[in-house]
C-alpha cells in the first residue's frame, strides 16, 4: 500500500537537492523562512517542506493533483492533522521496540511481531479514522486511499492477523516436517501451525524422536540453534511484513507533513489578512504570467505583519525589469514572484488574490552578494562564476531573477555585459525578472528591448515617501538616494 497524495504514480523522494545553485536560491528568496513558517518548530515538517518546494513539477495535471489534495486538507484540517499523527505516531512506536540481540531468528521474529501487534492496532485507528471522514474528501488521492483502506483493512482481517501473531509466539511449541539429505544431515523442514492450533494428524505420529535431557549446556545450545534455524523463514517474512507496514505509514506521514505544513502556512497569513489562491497553471508555450495582489510571504512572517501586494500582467513577456527608488519593494516583489512561482509549482496556494502561470523549467536566481573578504578572486569573477554556473542550468521556459546583478563593476561594463546575457537568455527562451540600478541599461532595454518587455517603477509619493507598489512604467532616471538621505538627517 503507498498513500500517494503527492504524486499518482510514483513515491515521492525526501532527500533535499545539495549543490551551489540551489543554495543561492534558498539564500537569495529566504526559503528558510517559509520553511519554518510551514514547520512551527518541527524539524521533520521543515525537512519535508524544503524537499518539496526546492522540486517544483511543471505538468498541470500533475499539479491540479496536489492542488485538489490540498483543497480537501483546508476543508478538513482537524481530520487530516489526526491522520498525520496517527502516521508519526505508528512510525515512533515501531521505533521504540528493542531490536533483536546477535540478529538471531528468533530474537528476530519476537521484534517483529511487537511491531506488528502494535501496528494492527494503529491500522485499526486508520480504518476508523478514514471510515469517518471518507465522505467529506473528494480528491482523487484521498478518494483511492480511503477506498484502499476500506478493502484491505476491514475488521475481519485485522482480527484474523491478530490471531495469527498470537500463534507465531508458539509458546505451545514448534511442528515441523523435514527428513535426511545427503550424508544424513537434515533437509526440507517445513513450519505446521503450532500443536493445539488445528488438529494434524502428522503432528500425532512422529517418525522419529530425539529427547534433550537438559542436564548439559551442549543440549540447550543445540536446541537454541535449531530452534533458531527452524524459525529463519516465519523470522524473515514477519519482518519484511512490518517493514512493510512501517514503510506505508512513513510515506503517510512525510506525505501529509507537506500538508500539514501548508496548514500552518495558510493560518499564519490569513491570521493577517493576507490573500490565498489556487493557482492557475497554463499549457507550455503560452508564456501566461499575471496576478493579483502579488507578495512575499517570506517577509510577512518575518516582520509577523501584513505586506504589501503587487499586481503583475506579463502574459507573453520574456523580460520584467524593475527600477525605481531605493527601498521601494523591488527585491521585495522580486522574492515574492520567486517564493510564488515555487510554492504553485509544489501544488500548494499562492500568495497573492489570484495567480496565473505557465509553469517554470527550473527557478535560477542572481542577487547581489556583500563584500566577502574570503574570496579568492574579484567581485566581478565571482558574480560571472555564480552566472556561468545558472547558464549551464537554464533551459527554455526557466525563470530566472536577477538582483541588482553586476553591481560589482561601472556602469558602462556592467550595461554591456548585462545587455549581451539578457540578449541570449531571452532568445533562448528564459523569462527574466531584473531589478538593476543601471540606467543606461534599463533606458535602452526599454527603448530597444531585445524580447517582450515590461518596465515597472517602484511608487514615490511627491514627498518622497515609499508606497512599495510598483506600476507599469518607463525606468526612472534616479534611484532617489536623497531622500533617504534627507530623511535620516531629520532623524
Amino acid at each position: 500500500m503507498r498513500p500517494r497524495l503527492l504524486a499518482e504514480d510514483v513515491d515521492f523522494s525526501f532527500v533535499l537537492p545539495d549543490d551551489p545553485v540551489t543554495a543561492d536560491l534558498v539564500t537569495d528568496l529566504e526559503l528558510a523562512v517559509l520553511w519554518e513558517g510551514m514547520a512551527r518548530g518541527d524539524g521533520r515538517l521543515r525537512t519535508i517542506a524544503a524537499a518539496v518546494t526546492l522540486r517544483p513539477r511543471t505538468d498541470p495535471a500533475a499539479l491540479a493533483y496536489r492542488q485538489d489534495v490540498l483543497a480537501d486538507c483546508l476543508r478538513n484540517p482537524d481530520a487530516v492533522r489526526a491522520l498525520y499523527d496517527l502516521a508519526h505516531e505508528a512510525v515512533e512506536e515501531e521505533d521504540k521496540v528493542i531490536r533483536g540481540i546477535g540478529g538471531r531468528s528468533d530474537g528476530l521474529l519476537r521484534r517483529a511481531l511487537r511491531v506488528l501487534e502494535a501496528f494492527c492496532g494503529r491500522l485499526r485507528s486508520l480504518a476508523a479514522l478514514a471510515a469517518a471522514h471518507r465522505k467529506a474528501f473528494s480528491s482523487p488521492a484521498f478518494t483511492r486511499l480511503f477506498t484502499m483502506l476500506a478493502a484491505n483493512l476491514d475488521a475481519r482481517y485485522l482480527r484474523e492477523v491478530e490471531e495469527l501473531l498470537v500463534l507465531l509466539e508458539f509458546e505451545g511449541g514448534i511442528a515441523v516436517t523435514g527428513g535426511l539429505g545427503p550424508g544424513n544431515r537434515p533437509a526440507g523442514f517445513r513450519l505446521h501451525p503450532p500443536p493445539g492450533a488445528r488438529p494434524d494428524r502428522r503432528s500425532r505420529k512422529a517418525r522419529l524422536r530425539h529427547k534433550a535431557s537438559g542436564e548439559s549446556d551442549d543440549d540447550w545450545r543445540a536446541l537454541a540453534s535449531f530452534r533458531a534455524d527452524l524459525l529463519g523463514g516465519a523470522a524473515d517474512a514477519a519482518t519484511a511484513s512490518a517493514d512493510d507496514v512501517r514503510d506505508f505509514f512513513a510515506a503517510l506521514r512525510d506525505e501529509l507533513g507537506f500538508y500539514v505544513g501548508c496548514l500552518n502556512l495558510a493560518e499564519t497569513l490569513s491570521a493577517h489578512g493576507l490573500p490565498l489562491c489556487r493557482p492557475e497553471h497554463r499549457p507550455p508555450g503560452e508564456g501566461a504570467l499575471s496576478a493579483r495582489g502579488l507578495y512575499d510571504p517570506c517577509l510577512a512572517l518575518r516582520l509577523d505583519a501584513p505586506v504589501t501586494g503587487n499586481d503583475l500582467d506579463a502574459d507573453g513577456i520574456a523580460l520584467v525589469m524593475v527600477t525605481g527608488a531605493n527601498r521601494g519593494g523591488k527585491s521585495t516583489f522580486l522574492r515574492g514572484l520567486g517564493v510564488a512561482t515555487l510554492m504553485a509549482q509544489s501544488g500548494m496556494f499562492a500568495p497573492a488574490a489570484s495567480y496565473r502561470a505557465t509553469p517554470a523549467d527550473g527557478v535560477f536566481t542572481h542577487f547581489r552578494r556583500e563584500e566577502d573578504r574570503t574570496l579568492t578572486s574579484g567581485r566581478l569573477a565571482e558574480e560571472l562564476g555564480r552566472l556561468s554556473a545558472i547558464a549551464d542550468l537554464l533551459r527554455p521556459g526557466s525563470l530566472l531573477l536577477s538582483n541588482e546583478s553586476l553591481s560589482s563593476t561601472g556602469e558602462e561594463e556592467a550595461s554591456a555585459i548585462a545587455a549581451d546575457l539578457l540578449r541570449a537568455f531571452t532568445a533562448h527562451g528564459v523569462r527574466v525578472a531584473l531589478v538593476t540600478h543601471l540606467h543606461a541599461l534599463a533606458h535602452a532595454t526599454h527603448t530597444a528591448p531585445p524580447a517582450p518587455v515590461l518596465s515597472l517603477r517602484a511608487e514615490r509619493t511627491p514627498d518622497g515617501a515609499r508606497t512599495f507598489r510598483l506600476t507599469p512604467a518607463p525606468p526612472s532616471a534616479s534611484a532617489h538616494a536623497t531622500d533617504l538621505y534627507r530623511r535620516i538627517l531629520d532623524r
